[in-house]
């Protein structure tokens, strides 16, 4: 039952921090290179959602151990989604709408990284 409550407030966080990170790079990708918008977009998500995701989804405190396994965490969930963005744009996908299966691919996966972090450290 633990186990689902978390992944319930996960979704409700993810839904929230990837809402941000989709309207930072559809706002930036007209302007600038598709991969620099989604790191931007994705940066600015990423505040938020390891605040969030210590303090609502998971219940524990923020400190300097499971911020740097969050940083771990993240930096492999980062570079799974540029990875797939990118082989996506080059499958033909549009620019708009090539990150939502990027998210249905990396969001399960960082999921379970991110449990791990905040019930490990």
């Amino acid at each position: 039952m633990k186990f689902l409550n978390e992944a319930i407030r996960f979704v409700m966080v993810g839904i929230v921090a990837t809402a941000i990170h989709y309207a930072i790079y559809w706002l930036l990708f007209h302007r600038i290179n598709e991969t620099v918008a989604y790191s931007i977009g994705y940066f600015i998500s990423f505040l938020f959602n390891y605040y969030l995701s210590a303090r609502f989804t998971f219940k524990s405190e923020t400190n300097k151990k499971n911020a740097s396994a969050f940083v771990c965490a993240h930096a492999f969930n980062y570079t799974l989604q540029v990875v797939l963005l990118n082989l996506f744009l080059w499958l033909g996908i549009s620019k708009t709408f090539a990150p939502l299966p990027v998210y249905c691919i990396a969001v399960p996966t960082n999921f379970l990284m991110v449990r791990y972090v905040f019930k490990r450290f």
